[in-house]
């Protein structure tokens, strides 16, 4: 898989230097009950296309491009290691062509909405380098299509529609604590979304699957309450 190398050396390296720091006061230790907020930014950044469209655009498919956004996450701890996470952005992605109509270039663009629920485990809480991983749902919410007027000089008025999806999700990162509340964040998620997109003209309705599933990295802060 894709993800499975940068996963392994992420978490391999925050295991191998969180054995090398302190312990903490059992005050700034992780421990249940605790919450935590994270802003990040990320970088979305897409791993797949579409298969062409049918049963008429069969030479052409779509795929959407890379985007840099904020991202807000919440986190509630269980127990002293296992937490549960909901992630919440949006972000705007540009849609290029691919096969005979890739020498379009931007072709659409559409606004995504992935809430995403992780439980996670958290290795050593009571470190001062607290690395994690998590795996979970994501719900994927597509909204705001449009088509670009590169494509509509090719088919006429045509219409952009993405169905909404259900994926899941993985993730490994670490925390930095900086005192007991702040910390600095380094995070890398997979999601799978691959939602169904549809382009209608007045004589025609093509449908193809876009295989999104992005690989997101985040470098952000947290605050533990």
């Amino acid at each position: 898989m894709i993800i499975a190398k940068p996963v392994r050396m992420l978490v391999s390296a925050a295991l191998f230097a969180a054995t090398a720091t302190a312990s903490l006061s059992e005050a700034q230790a992780l421990e249940a009950g605790d919450f935590l907020v994270r802003l990040r930014g990320v970088g979305v950044i897409p791993t797949g296309d579409s298969d062409n469209f049918s049963p008429n655009l069969t030479t052409a498919g779509v795929e959407a491009q890379p985007m840099g956004v904020p991202e807000l996450d919440l986190t509630y701890m269980i127990t002293d290691e296992i937490g549960l996470e909901l992630i919440a952005t949006t972000t705007p992605h540009d849609i290029d062509g691919t096969g005979s109509i890739a020498g379009l270039g931007d072709v659409g663009d559409v606004w995504l909405l992935p809430p995403t629920l992780l439980a996670q485990y958290h290795f050593l809480p009571g470190q001062k380098l607290r690395p994690y991983i998590g795996a979970g749902i994501n719900y994927t919410v597509a909204y705001a299509e449009d088509v670009d007027s590169s494509l509509e000089n090719v088919l006429g008025p045509t219409d952009l529609e993405i169905d909404n999806s259900v994926g899941w999700a993985v993730q490994a990162g670490v925390d930095w604590m900086l005192d007991e509340r702040w910390s600095v964040n380094l995070d890398m998620k997979y999601i799978s979304i691959s939602p169904d997109a549809t382009l209608e003209t007045a004589t025609t309705r093509d449908t193809t699957e876009v295989d999104i599933n992005p690989i997101i990295f985040g470098v952000g802060i947290g605050y533990r309450f």
